[in-house]
């Protein structure tokens, strides 16, 4: 196999960086090398997996057989790549001008490697320890081709992940409670949510007569009853929108009332629908 003019050079570093499949999970034949598809949802992905989001020049490619190259996806092929830094955009760890990692990217209509040689591409990754100069994507596809758009929406993502006060990540529903109010129709349910970091978090809907249902989410001890609702395309609404269960775990009522029960589905439902679905193209 033929990669470059300088074959003891390349062979010697395809050698190193094959390990870095290992880690890497599967993806979807719709994980593609693309710049104009990606979802707000798919960039928070990214970003939020990776401790490198950096921008760099693609300067050599070599592909590399289907026989070193587990678990590819149909209709695509498996490059090992050289790059140039170009700039950190966000991370914590350093990085140095030149790179090597492993893509994978579709082939082309007539069933070829995409030509990617001076290329700029925006790469979300982590480092592979004792390599300095490798480094392995967060998945197998997640590099994307750059454009000025695309990291300008980039940028505005990673600005959210490294505010003091980011939402932490949800991992379930803790305790559900929801308590009649004095007049019929009147209510208030409470969704105590569980995170990452375990910081509190609460989701409170309030229906009185002849009112519309208000809701909102806390981020903080105090359950406020002004909460607002996030905004779609923010850091909150990906946490809830994209996270959140489809249903309420059974062992999360606080109530065994059954009209507490029913009201508490019924309210759930209802914030689910107002965060609406969480569209995402990498999926």
């Amino acid at each position: 196999m033929k990669l470059f003019h300088k074959k003891p050079k390349i062979a010697l570093a395809f050698g190193l960086v094959t390990a870095l499949l290992v880690a890497i999970p599967a993806v979807s034949a719709q994980e593609e090398l693309t710049f104009q598809a990606e979802t707000y949802a798919d960039l928070m992905d990214l970003a939020d997996q990776a401790e490198i989001v950096l921008r760099a020049q693609i300067r050599k490619q070599a592909e590399l057989e289907p026989e070193r190259s587990p678990g590819l996806q149909p209709g695509h092929v498996r490059l090992y790549i050289e790059a140039r830094t170009g700039a950190l955009l966000s991370g914590r760890a350093a990085v140095g001008e030149s790179l090597t990692y492993l893509v994978d990217v579709p082939r082309d209509a007539k069933g070829r490697a995409p030509k990617l040689k001076k290329r700029d591409v925006l790469i979300f990754a982590r480092p592979v320890a004792g390599r300095p100069g490798e480094i392995q994507l967060v998945t197998r596809s997640s590099q994307l081709l750059w454009s000025e758009p695309l990291e300008t929406r980039l940028r505005g993502v990673l600005a959210e992940l490294v505010r003091p006060d980011a939402a932490p990540a949800i991992t379930g529903i803790r305790d559900i409670l929801s308590i009649p109010g004095n007049l019929a129709g009147e209510s208030e349910t409470q969704l105590f949510l569980s995170t990452e970091s375990d910081g509190p978090v609460s989701i409170s809907v309030i229906r009185r007569p002849g009112q519309t249902t208000v809701w909102g989410v806390s981020w903080s001890d105090i359950v406020d009853q002004a909460a607002l609702p996030p905004q779609p395309n923010t850091l909150d609404w990906y946490r809830l929108a994209c996270f959140l269960p489809a249903g309420l775990p059974q062992t999360a009522f606080l109530s065994g009332d059954a009209a507490s029960r029913s009201q508490a589905q019924t309210d759930y439902r209802f914030v689910r629908e107002q965060l609406g679905p969480c569209p995402r193209n990498r999926s």
